[in-house]
């Protein structure tokens, strides 16, 4: 049970990665389904690089965390610095999903109200779900790391 919780972190980062993925394959509709925002959708429906080649980004880093939570679960040869790269992960998706909770409630940048309040609680919670798989699964695997 306890590398478990460190598999499921894996795998949804997994699933966001190809998620990330599919939103370049599919274009401009799934970047405003997704959240991207406005800028984004019209930018890719105006050919520019820019929203593929930073969608693809956020895929591969996706694609090395859920590398990291199954190396630290023991499905992958160990990693480097394993303790530190999970405990920074868990960190990155508990800021996210705090404070996407918190800003659309406290600012009018345009880089936040793009987004519909909805995708902000669901993005969130998502993440907070996500980090509560990391945090549960590292506190489980630390003493062995």
């Amino acid at each position: 049970m306890n590398v478990d919780l460190l598999i499921v972190a894996g795998s949804f980062s997994l699933l966001a990665a190809g998620l990330h993925v599919g939103i370049v394959l599919v274009g401009p509709s799934w970047f405003r389904l997704f959240g991207a925002g406005e800028s984004m959708a019209l930018m890719a429906e105006n050919g520019s690089l820019k929203p593929t080649l930073i969608t693809l980004g956020i895929a591969v880093v996706l694609l090395i965390w859920a590398a990291y939570a199954w190396s630290g679960a023991g499905l992958l040869p160990s990693m480097p610095f394993t303790k530190l790269a999970l405990s920074a992960i868990t960190a990155i998706y508990l800021v996210r999903g705090l404070g996407g909770l918190v800003a659309p409630f406290v600012t009018d940048h345009y880089q936040i109200q793009q987004n519909s309040l909805a995708f902000w609680l669901w993005s969130s919670a998502i993440c907070l779900v996500i980090a509560l798989f990391h945090l549960l699964g590292l506190m489980a695997v630390w003493q062995t790391l």
